[in-house]
């Protein structure tokens, strides 16, 4: 029978393999060289490490992570040993835009700005940043995008250098892959050298990879004063994160821009049909049969009087409240994991009905283009 040892917090697949495999599952941390010597497969996440310490001599056929980043296995030895492996690209995307829509909203409320007055500099526009992309148009911002692998397949048209952007941007977005090496290698991209062309004032966000920013420029940067402030998701040398850069950060949370329960039910799913695909298992339409419904499905606004992007942070905070995951990660720290391990359904913008009252053609636009169902529900 087929042997499979997967993660114990990947959502909505216990008793999914289970008419068809052995299925054993376990901590992240606790999968180790002796718990999958004779496992056909391995279902994980970003916390288990596919090094060759881990797979070397194991009956280890394929491998499927539930996240979009695979920076955790050692593709090149997977694949010179037989072993399939894959991801779940896009599974997130539409879960980091709301918590990026959330993010800038904040931010903007708090400093008094409006976000159409701003230029967004967005580094890497794969399935994550292209939906930042979309938001950041829909708000009016002037985007700035830097995606050289893109670049060099498209053209140059639509993109522009990384000076360019660190010189021009208000505020920047990380959305790259973690890479070590190579043409795009993509680790301390914001190091000294790409710090001292940031803009003064910039706001700095990352939702990639902690180790995409090198955490003492980081540090150099909020002492100066150099930046207006960080939103940080992604930490160095996770879960043992900088207490003191959490304590300098704006919003702090414990890399959790893509855990919407719709993220995390795709990425099940990807890796589901992935392995059945491979075993010849009869689950390849297989989706989670039931993904929890939000508290409140409903939002009514009373949009007279208000400016477009007060409508979008209505419904937007409606649908998600990230002070509530900074507030966690900040009197817990230590609870990194936890943080992520018990995180409650957070569900997208498509799963609710905003009910507008006196709202603009353009903020019902804009609600429409992000998911929401939108209702005109009578005059100011």
């Amino acid at each position: 029978m087929l042997k499979v040892v997967a993660d114990d917090k990947i959502p909505f697949l216990k008793g999914v393999l289970e008419p068809y495999a052995d299925v054993r599952y376990l901590p992240g941390s606790k999968i180790t060289r002796e718990v999958i010597k004779d496992v056909d497969a391995l279902i994980i996440r970003t916390r288990t490490k596919c090094t060759p310490e881990l797979l070397e001599k194991s009956a280890v056929k394929f491998i499927g992570t539930a996240t979009i980043g695979f920076d955790h296995i050692d593709t090149r030895f997977c694949e010179s040993h037989g072993i399939k492996w894959v991801n779940a690209p896009g599974c997130n995307s539409s879960s980091v835009q709301q918590y990026m829509a959330a993010a800038l909203l904040k931010m903007s409320q708090e400093f008094r700005f409006r976000l159409r007055d701003k230029t967004i500099g967005i580094i890497g526009v794969g399935n994550v940043g292209s939906k930042v992309e979309k938001f950041a148009r829909l708000m009016g911002m002037n985007v700035l995008l830097n995606d050289p692998p893109r670049e060099r397949r498209e053209g140059p048209e639509n993109f522009c250098t990384l000076d360019m952007l660190l010189e021009q941007s208000d505020i920047i977005t990380l959305h790259v892959p973690l890479q070590v090496v190579g043409e795009d290698a993509t680790w301390h991209l914001i190091d000294e050298l790409t710090a001292k062309k940031i803009k003064k004032g910039v706001w700095l966000i990352n939702t990639s990879r902690g180790e995409v920013a090198d955490t003492s420029i980081l540090h150099e940067l909020t002492g100066s004063g150099r930046i207006a402030g960080l939103i940080l998701d992604v930490w160095e040398n996770e879960p043992d994160i900088d207490i003191s850069l959490l304590q300098k950060a704006f919003i702090a949370t414990p890399h959790i821009a893509g855990y919407s329960t719709d993220g995390k039910a795709n990425g099940t799913a990807m890796v589901v049909k992935s392995l059945a695909e491979f075993f010849g298992l009869p689950l390849r339409d297989w989706y989670p049969s039931e993904v929890p419904a939000p508290e409140k499905p409903i939002i009514e606004i009373d949009c007279c009087g208000k400016d477009p992007e007060d409508i979008i942070r209505e419904a937007v905070f409606h649908t998600y409240n990230i002070s509530n995951d900074d507030m966690k990660l900040r009197f817990a720290p230590a609870d990194f994991e936890k943080h992520r391990g018990d995180y409650p359904v957070r569900r997208e913008f498509q799963a609710y009905t905003v009910k507008l009252r006196g709202a603009s053609k353009k903020a019902a636009e804009i609600l429409n283009e992000l998911g929401f169902a939108v209702k005109q529900n009578g005059k100011c």
